[in-house]
């Protein structure tokens, strides 16, 4: 049709299609935008990282070579409301005062003796817990590790679990708000000889299942998104 105008009239009219169509585009994405904050995620309690670390144990041991404090002897940890409990605990900072802490029991600890961690998530009375022979907290990242005999619990309150996941080494981002888990020899036993990750998810819109009956039919994950940090 534009073929029978003059060539600047036809080019006018291309132009002022393209503003219409530019226009259009960018009240759609100004409509949009007061809505992108209507659904905001939970995070780890993001204060923690700017308060001190106290500890409590039977012995304490610092290396000035290493810059290293190590606690032994039924270590309670607390950093906000962070909470750390082991037999021992080594301390670390880095130059730009960052803390790290890694919390260990003997092998072979019974699970009710294992280190246990526990974070309260910001905004919601919710908290995440965990038991493990090994604990390890990032403070740079908040970033939690538990290796070995690994257990993470999303608890509403501090009693009602929501979620729970077994495995080898779990890690809980505590900034992103999500979970890997590994497999291992260490969680291997009767029905599970492979030592498979085995979880149990609760619905967003419900109340906590409880922890009885058989155990859910897993598929194979083709592979782990966010491999955890050693």
């Amino acid at each position: 049709m534009n073929d029978s105008l003059p060539p600047s009239l036809s080019g006018s009219l291309r132009s002022a299609r393209w503003r219409r169509a530019a226009l259009a585009a960018l009240t759609a994405l100004a409509a949009a935008l007061p809505f992108a904050g209507f659904a905001p995620a939970a995070h780890a309690e993001r204060a923690d990282k700017d308060k001190p670390l106290n500890i409590e144990a039977d012995n304490m041991t610092y290396d000035d070579l290493k810059q290293q404090t190590i606690f032994t002897g039924h270590v309670v940890a607390t950093k906000g409301t962070i909470l750390i409990k082991s037999d021992k605990l080594v301390v670390t900072q880095d130059p730009q005062g960052y803390q790290y802490a890694t919390g260990t029991v003997a092998p072979g600890t019974p699970d009710a003796n294992l280190a246990y961690f526990r974070q309260k998530r910001e905004g919601i009375d919710e908290y995440v817990e965990g038991t493990a022979e090994r604990i390890d907290y990032d403070g740079k990242q908040d970033l939690t590790t538990l290796t070995t005999r690994a257990t993470v619990r999303r608890l509403q309150g501090l009693s009602t679990v929501m979620d729970q996941v077994h495995g080898s080494v779990i890690t809980y981002d505590g900034q992103n708000d999500f979970y890997t888990a590994k497999s291992g020899s260490d969680v291997a036993g009767p029905g599970n000889p492979k030592g498979r990750v085995r979880a149990m998810l609760a619905p967003r819109n419900g109340g906590a299942q409880p922890l009885t009956g058989a155990s859910a039919t897993l598929a194979p994950a083709t592979k782990i998104q966010g491999a955890p940090q050693q």
